[in-house]
Parts: C-alpha cells; sequence; structure tokens
C-alpha cells in the first residue's frame, strides 16, 4: 500500500512501505510539522500582476514548499509588497487551521481571504488595515468551509462607533463615549475630560454646560506672546492679543522718558521739569495715563510730547501745570490724535 498524505502534506507511510527511506521521510515529517507549528512562510500577491487577482495558497505533499502549510503567513513580501487592486487569497477546501496572517501589503486596496470554493464565511482586511489577524479555517460539511476572525480578548462591547475600554477584564462601551468619522471624539450627557495632575489626586475638568448652545472654539497655531490674552473673533477662532483691558503701571520716572500704549506713569518732577514723549505709532484705543507723583507738576512742569502725532487736533506738545494732576490720554486717528479721557 502506498504512502498518503494529510492535508497540510504529512506523508502518513503505510505498513512495509518505503523500506531503506523510511529515516529519509520520518525526518522529513519531523521538519514538516516544524514549519507547521512553528516557522512561517511568504505568499507574493502580485504572481499575477499588481491589479486585482487571486492567489491560491497551496501544499507540498512531504515538502516545505506550500503556502498554506504554515501556521503563520506574511502576505505580500517580507518588506511590504505594494497592490494597485483588490486581492483574494484563497485556502484548499481540505485544510482545517488557525492561522496566523499578515496583510503586509501599501496601497489602497482590499485582501480577503477564504476557501477555494463553497460561498462560508470569508474575511476581509480594509483597504486601510495593514496589520495581524488570527484566522480559523473550518470546513464545517465541506460545501460551504468557513473563514472566520478570532478576536483576541472577545468581542467588541457596546453599541457602533462606542470606544473601546477595559471594563472587568472584557471590552466595554458607554453611549457617552463616541467617535464619529465626522466630528471627532465626543463625550456626551455633559461628562468631562478630566487632566490629572501628576499624582492623580487632582485634575482640571472640561465640560458643556446643559442647555449649550452648539458651538467650535478652535486654538491659535502659535502661543503668542508673554502678557498677551486670549479672544475669539465670534465665530470661535480664537487668537492671542496683546492684553488692553487694564493699565500697566510702571515705576516712578524722574526724566525723560518714552510711554508705551497701555502704561500708567508716576512722573516725578521735583528735581526739574522734564519731557514725558507719547508712543510713536499708536493705534486707535491705545491710552496712556500720568499722575503727578510728588504734587509739583506747578512748580516743575512735565510736557507731554506729541512724538508726532496731535494732542487734541493741535500739532502741538501738551504742558501740564496743574499740581496734583492726573489724566488719561486715548489715540484716536491722525486728525485729533491723543484725546483727553479724564482729568
Amino acid at each position: 500500500m502506498a504512502s498518503t498524505y494529510t492535508p497540510l502534506g504529512v506523508e502518513l507511510m503505510a505498513t512495509g512501505e518505503n523500506a531503506g527511506t523510511w529515516g529519509t521521510k520520518t525526518n522529513a515529517n519531523l521538519n514538516l510539522v516544524e514549519g507547521i507549528t512553528g516557522g512561517y512562510v511568504v505568499a507574493t500577491l502580485n504572481a499575477a500582476g499588481t491589479g486585482a487577482n487571486t492567489t491560491a495558497l497551496t501544499v507540498a505533499d512531504g515538502a516545505l514548499t506550500g503556502t498554506a502549510q504554515s501556521r503563520v503567513i506574511i502576505l505580500g513580501a517580507e518588506s511590504a509588497q505594494a497592490i494597485t487592486g483588490n486581492k483574494v487569497v484563497t485556502i484548499p477546501n481540505d485544510i482545517e487551521n488557525t492561522y496566523y496572517i499578515l496583510n503586509n501589503t501599501t496601497g489602497a486596496s482590499t485582501v480577503q481571504i477564504k476557501y477555494a470554493t463553497g460561498s462560508g464565511d470569508t474575511v476581509t482586511w480594509s483597504a486601510v488595515n495593514k496589520g495581524w489577524k488570527i484566522i480559523s479555517a473550518t470546513k464545517n460539511d465541506g460545501t460551504n468551509p468557513d473563514v472566520t476572525e478570532v478576536v483576541a480578548g472577545g468581542l467588541p462591547g457596546g453599541s457602533d462607533t462606542q470606544v473601546q475600554f477595559n471594563n472587568s477584564g472584557a471590552f466595554g462601551g458607554d453611549a457617552n463615549f463616541v467617535w464619529n468619522s465626522s466630528t471627532g471624539l465626543n463625550i456626551g450627557t455633559s461628562k468631562e475630560l478630566r487632566l490629572q495632575d501628576n499624582t492623580g489626586g487632582e485634575y482640571i475638568g472640561i465640560k458643556a454646560k446643559d442647555g449649550t448652545t452648539s458651538y467650535t472654539l478652535t486654538f491659535p497655531a502659535a502661543t503668542g506672546s508673554a502678557d498677551q490674552i486670549l479672544t475669539t473673533n465670534g465665530s470661535g477662532q480664537l487668537s492671542f492679543v496683546d492684553n488692553s483691558g487694564g493699565t500697566d503701571w510702571q515705576a516712578v520716572k524722574t526724566g525723560t522718558y518714552t510711554a508705551a500704549a497701555g502704561e500708567g506713569i508716576f512722573a516725578n518732577t521735583t528735581s526739574g521739569a522734564w519731557t514725558l514723549t507719547l508712543p510713536a505709532s499708536p493705534a486707535i484705543g491705545d491710552e496712556v495715563s500720568v499722575v503727578d507723583y510728588a504734587g509739583t507738576f506747578d512748580t516743575n512742569n512735565l510736557t507731554i510730547g506729541r512724538n508726532s502725532k496731535n494732542i487734541q487736533g493741535s500739532a502741538a506738545d501738551l504742558t501740564v501745570a496743574t499740581e496734583r494732576a492726573g489724566f488719561t490720554l486715548v489715540f484716536t486717528d491722525n486728525t485729533q490724535g491723543w484725546l483727553l479721557k479724564n482729568n
């Protein structure tokens, strides 16, 4: 009686057969079993071209050259193979096995694995899925054998689009934690996004106010400059701007000084009259505030240098001669220039 072969190519030698070659064939079988259980094979998908076509995984009886005989199969090439059409990979109908298969291709095409014939279940890598899958190939009744994906750790929890998390050792989902391909990550019912500190004991929470009208805030592309504040354009586009909402009071000045927009100047003229010069290129709304620090403006006048812009509509410097004077100048335009806001 001649030898027979298993579906994965292992030789089953009949009693009395292969006299003188038993050792060679036994070693070949052992090598084959080792390759089936512990090795891997590479199955190119472009033997018939880079476009859409079918690649049949094969069995070589008594040899290690078949592409369906190892549990670990790399589809494509070890360094990734470019494909330009959807690929189909078939398994011989008489095989039952559990495979670890890597779709190692590039290109926006799918790869499907199935039995050679029949209408049983199939498994498909999407055009963007280039990872590993655990595949169970089961003949069933032999007419419509199934190829199914084994999901490690169980099936996903929850409903479609829910983000998965560890739920007592199994996958879990929550209707308030959902991924939407158009809008991104959604956290529902005013739940918080919590940013923990380095101890995990304290956090900053961000959440939507109940009854909120929907809007989106888009952050600036850069961090801005020191002391700037974050503002919106009314449509949710945020930007950093200079803080003009308060007066930046300076240390007491006792001599010639050029003020910057937004500054407040304590002017001390005790030692003699001097000139405080206004900013050179002011914008509408820029302000400079002045206070008579020592009550000596009437003795030693303070001159406000206009720095090429009008003051109160006049192309002349302003002389302040009132004891304990305090006032703010605000810039309007090149016609009126700096105007007294209060005095």
